[in-house]
């Protein structure tokens, strides 16, 4: 059985409290199309596929992609932008860590910004590559937090910080984080790896709206209190807000990037 997650509970706004709008999403899978030299008969993956953000452009142009992910809301969210689910879609409600498919199976499998979420990233990127067709490529990739709103978050985890205790699973967790090494894992396998950056774009935020984000709980650093303490850091961090910027109608305006990390058998 699937465990619920914090997904379940923002996915009515995820799209609405990110910075990869459809337009640039469009432009991104322009880009990956020509990476991986996509034909009509090459197959997608997207373990932790959520609200089809990433690959929707690709359903629309008639690619074969299959997508998981461990929250239903986030899936439901995705069928309502499609109305019907089309023949070369599959959607799975499951663990997007366990890859239940046979070997060589797909042409590409995309990852964004969702292998710290696995239990273990070895194992996970295992799974990956049996699932990968001979010569096939994996794209890991993350969309970079505009610098303005990095600041922003910056300063809403100080506030957090003084409301938590520091535990062991939080020490261990992070650790973890840190010790993935994705590059070495392909590089011992014998993949070529290619870093690139699909798209650039300026994001433009007053820090009302970005502060509204935080106080609908979008993000997961936000569900780490519960509902009494979360009510006062919001009030301290409104505070704060209005004396560091001035007015909650300031303009945050800076560049976010669409990076991926390419791995192809060589």
């Amino acid at each position: 059985m699937v465990k619920s997650t914090y997904y379940d509970n923002i996915a009515h706004l995820y799209d609405q409290t990110r910075w990869l709008t459809e337009s640039i999403a469009e432009e991104v899978v322009d880009f990956i199309i020509k990476l991986v030299n996509a034909t009509s008969e090459t197959s997608f993956l997207e373990p932790g596929i959520g609200t089809g953000l990433n690959v929707i452009p690709l359903v629309k142009r008639g690619y074969s992609v299959t997508g998981i992910d461990a929250s239903q809301a986030m899936l439901e969210q995705l069928k309502q932008k499609l109305h019907t689910i089309p023949p070369n879609l599959q959607l799975i409600h499951a663990d997007a860590s366990q890859l239940p498919f046979a070997d060589q199976s797909f042409d590409v499998v995309l990852t964004v910004h969702m292998i710290h979420t696995v239990l273990d990233w070895k194992v996970f990127l295992d799974e990956i590559e049996r699932v990968l067709k001979p010569q096939g490529y994996y794209l890991n990739a993350q969309w970079i937090t505009p610098p303005a709103r990095m600041e922003f978050e910056g300063y809403f985890r100080k506030i957090l910080a003084k409301y938590l205790e520091k535990s062991a699973t939080n020490q261990v967790s992070q650790k973890t984080t840190a010790e993935i090494n994705v590059e070495e894992y392909f590089n011992c396998k014998g993949y070529c790896s290619n870093y690139v950056i699909a798209r650039e774009w300026v994001v433009n935020n007053t820090v009302q709206e970005l502060l509204n984000c935080f106080k609908s709980r979008a993000y997961g650093i936000c569900w780490a209190v519960s509902d009494e303490i979360f009510h006062q850091i919001m009030v301290e961090f409104e505070e704060f807000c209005l004396q560091n910027y001035g007015s909650l109608a300031t303009e945050l305006s800076s560049k976010a990037k669409f990076e991926i990390w390419a791995y192809k058998a060589s």
